[in-house]
């Protein structure tokens, strides 16, 4: 039997064996989960949107006071010399940059050195049987914290949420649910964005609602215009779930997957709507000629 292959981690400037590495117990984004991250997938040995997602990175950074130690461009070629070391075309890579080692404190300022970790692996979120006959959803009772609480913007390593919601989906069967705001709108998934398609019209939630505006929602919404499909930012209710033509979700990990039903309510025919077809196969093609190739001759400048 084939043993699986070991990835080497990125971590401070280093490639690791899976088995071997790790970080301190003292380290802030262990302890308080005070740290950042991003999920970038690659494509055909092409790493898809990645200088927008180190925009984001660097934005949430900034937020939070937070110091990476590597430019732009130092930390664009540390994911492509990861990518390249373990030999990945299709992959998944989890880019996190935390606090670093402090005391027991909460004080950031007792972090030094931030620790910046790269990993490049394979992920599939759902059984690809999911994503031809659609997705059973429902409405849990976790609330995503408004933006002055804490602003979905910065994409931080509190996930506290997000795994609440997760464990009312476990316990009700279910791989993936929806999340309200305070002011009863839907906003996410667990790790998603939500559409709906209504008489040949896209509506997603805006930013303001408190979502994260995420990279792979806003390639579909580009892709949408370029196919004539009128599209709309606007706050949505589970009534508009329920009553919609059809639904889909959108996420780095998730990519485009259709929904078709949601609290016991069918969606539209119950099938995976065509809408969501042409913008998942539409999704697909981009994603697989765009990008940062990561064999392309170079070297690492770190």
């Amino acid at each position: 039997m084939e043993q699986p292959v070991e990835r080497l981690i990125f971590i401070n400037g280093e490639l690791i064996p899976a088995s071997k590495a790790s970080i301190s117990v003292f380290d802030h984004g262990f302890l308080y989960g005070d740290g950042i991250f991003e999920g970038i997938r690659v494509y055909s040995g092409r790493v898809f949107k990645l200088d927008e997602h180190l925009d984001r990175l660097y934005d949430s950074a900034k937020a939070l006071l937070l110091q990476i130690p590597y430019t732009k461009t130092e930390m664009s070629d540390a994911v492509l010399h990861t990518v390249r070391a373990n030999d990945l075309h299709d992959a998944y890579i989890r880019l996190v940059i935390s606090r670093g080692p402090g005391d027991l404190g909460l004080d950031p300022t007792k972090c030094a050195h931030p620790t910046v970790i790269i990993i490049a692996d394979t992920i599939r979120l759902y059984p690809e049987e999911v994503y031809q006959r659609g997705m059973d959803l429902a409405a849990v009772a976790i609330r995503r914290p408004g933006t002055d609480v804490l602003n979905p913007a910065i994409k931080s390593l509190n996930y506290l949420n997000s795994v609440l919601a997760k464990i009312e989906a476990n316990l009700r069967g279910l791989s993936e649910v929806l999340i309200l705001n305070q002011a009863g709108h839907v906003v996410e998934g667990t790790g998603d964005n939500v559409f709906l398609v209504k008489g040949g019209a896209l509506i997603t939630p805006p930013t303001y609602s408190g979502i994260l505006n995420g990279i792979t929602r806003q390639v579909v919404l580009d892709l949408a215009h370029t196919r004539g499909i009128v599209t709309y930012e606007h706050p949505i209710t589970l009534h508009d779930v329920y009553t919609a033509d059809e639904c889909f979700l959108t996420g780095t990990a998730a990519e485009v997957i259709g929904v078709v039903s949601c609290d016991g309510r069918q969606i539209g025919s119950g099938e995976v709507g065509k809408v969501t077809k042409l913008l998942r196969e539409a999704f697909f093609s981009y994603a697989r000629t765009q990008g940062v190739p990561a064999y392309a001759k170079g070297t690492l400048t770190l």
